[in-house]
């Protein structure tokens, strides 16, 4: 997606906006509900599936932020954030996914994620969520190992060290293939001593995210708001939207590290 000239301009406060309307599913859906037309407490109950209580009080922290205003019981969307969501954000395709993503998105670490990639989430449109639960207890590992296994080339943002995972990606490196490291500082020693990468560089923060990207799948992973990695869930892709969002990130993470 071209990025607009007006969003340029305004690029500051809009990375702000969409940050806070993409952190909230309730928010989001009562948004693409207002940005179809005005609407009451009632119409709001229906078109959002939402109960009152949910939709009272995200209502008031949007009027408190001038997203929307009220008139004669109806609130409306500010002209101000139409503008921003449908030239940003393109609001329903993220309301979709964050609904189909609803467990990694709700209770998860994003802070860390670059504005501009947040901005970018819509090309996420068409990623699934892979889950492990019951007796498929490895089925996460089993995911990203595979897609290493599969792999010509690998990006990658650790913020752990797992042993398999670096195999992987040493067999990729012997084999000629080209693999670029992004890991915690607190790990970066043992990647010094333990990958076979000539491109190793490293970040401060705790709670980041896992991020792999191959040249055929993007894996995404989340920390859980009570800094425990979510090892039940991944976001992944084939889809070249997805890939490019995914590669897009790296880049944006990595030059914001330097």
């Amino acid at each position: 997606m071209t990025e607009s000239s007006n969003y340029l301009k305004n690029y500051d406060v809009v990375s702000d906006d969409v940050k806070f309307a993409a952190n909230s599913i309730i928010r989001l859906k009562i948004l693409a509900s207002l940005l179809e037309k005005s609407q009451n407490m009632k119409d709001l109950a229906k078109s959002t599936e939402l109960n009152y209580s949910s939709i009272s009080s995200t209502l008031h922290g949007l009027e408190i932020r001038d997203f929307v205003y009220r008139e004669s019981n109806k609130y409306f969307l500010s002209n101000s954030l139409k503008v921003q969501i449908k030239h940003v954000l393109e609001l329903k395709e993220v309301v979709n996914l964050l609904n189909r993503f609803f467990n990694i998105i709700e209770g998860h670490v994003i802070d860390m994620v670059p504005e501009k990639s947040i901005n970018e989430l819509y090309l996420l449109g068409k990623a699934e969520l892979v889950e492990s639960v019951g007796i498929d207890a490895y089925k996460i590992n089993t995911c990203i190992e595979s897609s290493l296994a599969d792999a010509n080339r690998a990006r990658c943002i650790l913020p752990f060290y797992q042993l398999n995972f670096n195999e992987r990606l040493n067999s990729l490196v012997n084999d000629g293939k080209f693999v670029d490291l992004i890991v915690s500082d607190e790990i970066y020693d043992i990647y010094e001593k333990k990958s076979d990468s000539r491109y190793i560089s490293s970040f401060k923060s705790k709670n980041n995210f896992l991020l792999i990207v191959t040249d055929k799948m993007m894996i995404l992973g989340l920390f859980k708001d009570n800094g425990h990695f979510d090892q039940n869930r991944l976001v992944v892709s084939e889809n070249k939207d997805a890939m490019m969002w995914a590669n897009n990130l790296f880049r944006n993470f990595k030059k914001s590290n330097k």
